[in-house]
């Protein structure tokens, strides 16, 4: 099973938000999940970012591949 940290879409029309997910990478964007890990909302200024860093680095570490947009909000929280 491919598994992947990426972004799960929110909120209204022109307003989003994200929470941070771990899912299966068959299923779409907004479907199922297994676990949430945080949330990012970009429409604040400045983007506003709550990850769970303990819960990224182990599924990371159990072979979970994050997408490029959730790669560089690790890094910019301090997971990666």
């Amino acid at each position: 099973m491919a598994v992947k940290i990426r972004l799960r879409r929110m909120g209204a029309k022109k307003a989003p938000f994200y929470r941070v997910v771990v899912a299966d990478a068959r299923y779409p964007r907004d479907g199922r999940f297994i676990e949430e890990i945080g949330t990012y909302d970009p429409t604040k200024n400045p983007s506003e970012i709550k990850i769970d860093n303990e819960k990224a680095k182990k599924w990371m570490a159990n072979g979970a591949q994050p997408t490029d947009t959730v790669k560089k909000l690790l890094k910019t929280t301090g997971a990666l």
